[in-house]
């Protein structure tokens, strides 16, 4: 079964969006939240620094955004060629083995 490149682009983008946002904003409510992986965040994405504002939020989720679309295509379309190879291989090698063995019948 293969995946779809464009719905796990959009899941991966809302998600990690999503995920950044709400630990960002759970930081505003309760300093200190979060700290370690917004810090992260930070230095990953040019314009967001941890604590400086709703936006300065919006800049990292929108990065986060882009990020989890590209890591989500990616994975995508990798689990895909390696479906589609091992598909191919499996095949290759099932055919081989019956010309194998009707080879080898016919020898005997």
């Amino acid at each position: 079964m293969k995946l779809s490149v464009a719905a796990l682009a959009i899941a991966g983008a809302i998600l990690w969006a999503a995920s950044v946002f709400f630990v960002g904003l759970a930081n505003m409510a309760v300093p200190g939240y979060g700290t370690p992986f917004l810090k992260l965040i930070a230095a990953l994405y040019p314009g967001y620094r941890v604590g400086a504002g709703i936006d300065s939020l919006l800049i990292g989720t929108a990065y986060a955004f882009a990020g989890g679309a590209i890591g989500g295509a990616l994975f995508g379309w990798l689990y895909n060629v390696v479906v589609v190879a091992s598909r191919e291989r499996k095949t290759h090698v099932v055919a081989g083995q019956r010309s194998e063995s009707k080879f080898q019948h016919h020898a005997h």
